[in-house]
């Protein structure tokens, strides 16, 4: 009996993890590859492709797909390889839109293969869905929260955030599983191409974002019960299938990263409260919180090899310390107010244009702040880590590659941004009265 179960339990994993059930969805979805030579047959006639049968790497991450720094190239990762990938197009052909993948990959360059578009509907749907777990939606959603909404509820979803993907990007590291075979499956996506799959840190935080912003926020603000749980589920899901759609996912790698961040949050939202308070009141938070992450980076950025998980670990371990520091500051200094225990639970405030215009005015000058400072900051970290570890500065993303000069570029360029959104924007709303 014990031995029947496992090997159902064995064959439904695997066939979760199956790239050819992505690409199914992909083709039931209106999205056509465009493979050439071998690998097309191999398509038709079911065979294993070399993506198929690569073997995950060692765990010295030593294997043939890495250059000298640890970073994986362009095949190393369910990638089709040359013969499989051209520039991306926005043309139209007589069979759907011809497009190429969102953005090249950031580590190695690779700009992907092209494809064919016969569902637009749902292109821009899914397309929806994964931004909703990139950098730019976060570096505006949070702000927005915090600046015209409620910080107290930014802070602590922020929080929740930082654990999810720290935790998220460590598994991965650890379980070393592949992307998706291309072919069968087609990358609508390759930026995050050089990183490992399981489990997807994408569905992870577009489940934790939502289901957190729903506890925290109910009884907090009045809103039907049913309501907020439709949002937050819908929200989750879009985001975690614009992943299989993008095929940058197995259908494993999604149920496994939403069930890990529901698991997360059982375990971390019970001590959400204690460790706000501390992170707020004690005198010692500041230093005890950006010791702690600096810890949680020397031991993630142990882990196996090079890819651009490193760099976006230190980019949420950066936010998430400056964040807490700025936050510190704010309570010190009474900054930003929560309100009082005697006003919940809160309401919506009517919609007028004048509060439509102060919103707006507060978040488009916050934004081109952080923006800038961002800008400002790259400007002048990358040079002087490349000086400080004896690394050319002249080629940005061959630079970047070197683990020496991604960690504390990163890190720092980040810390101030979240330093920034929580302390130096809020502070020159007051100054110039738009608080």
């Amino acid at each position: 009996m014990g031995s029947a179960l496992r090997t159902e339990l064995t064959w439904l994993l695997s066939s979760l993890h199956d790239p050819r059930y992505v690409a199914r969805f992909q083709e039931l979805c209106g999205v056509r590859g465009t493979f050439t030579g071998n690998h097309a047959g191999a398509r038709d006639s079911g065979e294993k492709t070399d993506a198929d049968q690569r073997k995950t790497p060692s765990r010295e991450g030593k294997g043939k797909h890495q250059d000298i720094n640890g970073a994986v190239n362009g095949t190393a990762n369910g990638a089709a390889g040359e013969s499989a990938r051209a520039r991306p197009s926005g043309g139209s052909g007589k069979d759907g839109m011809a497009r190429g993948p969102l953005r090249r990959n950031s580590l190695t360059g690779e700009v992907g293969h092209q494809f064919v578009i016969s569902n637009r509907f749902l292109y821009y749907v899914f397309t929806l869905g994964t931004e909703l777990g990139n950098e730019l939606f976060y570096i505006s959603f949070f702000p927005f929260l915090t600046w015209n909404v409620d910080p107290f509820v930014a802070r602590r979803l922020i929080a929740i955030w930082v654990w999810v993907m720290y935790l998220g990007q460590c598994t991965k590291d650890l379980l070393r599983w592949p992307r998706p075979a291309s072919p069968p499956v087609v990358k609508l996506e390759v930026f995050y191409d050089s990183e490992y799959s399981m489990p997807s840190t994408h569905a992870m935080s577009g489940t934790a974002v939502p289901l957190g912003l729903f506890l925290l926020t109910y009884g907090r603000w009045e809103y039907p019960l049913p309501l907020g749980l439709a949002l937050a589920l819908s929200w989750s899901m879009l985001v975690c299938v614009s992943r299989i759609y993008m095929g940058m996912h197995s259908v494993l790698d999604v149920i496994v990263g939403f069930l890990y961040s529901l698991l997360i949050l059982v375990v971390f939202y019970p001590a959400l409260d204690a460790l706000d308070t501390f992170t707020l009141s004690s005198r010692y938070a500041p230093i005890l919180v950006v010791s702690f992450h600096a810890l949680l980076g020397l031991f993630s950025f142990t882990l196996d090899t090079w890819s651009t998980s490193r760099g976006d670990t230190a980019q949420i371990l950066g936010t998430g310390a400056g964040i807490a520091v700025s936050s510190h500051l704010n309570y010190q200094l009474a900054l930003i107010r929560d309100p009082p225990a005697s006003m919940l639970p809160l309401q919506a405030p009517p919609l007028s244009l004048g509060l439509l215009g102060w919103s707006l005015l507060r978040f488009i000058l916050g934004v081109l702040m952080l923006i800038v400072t961002r800008a400002v900051m790259k400007a002048l970290t990358i040079p002087l880590v490349c000086r400080a570890v004896g690394i050319p500065s002249g080629d940005v993303r061959k630079a970047r590659q070197n683990m020496q000069v991604e960690l504390p570029y990163r890190y720092i360029v980040y810390w101030t941004i979240g330093f920034s959104a929580f302390f130096l924007v809020p502070f020159v709303f007051s100054c110039i009265g738009l608080y």
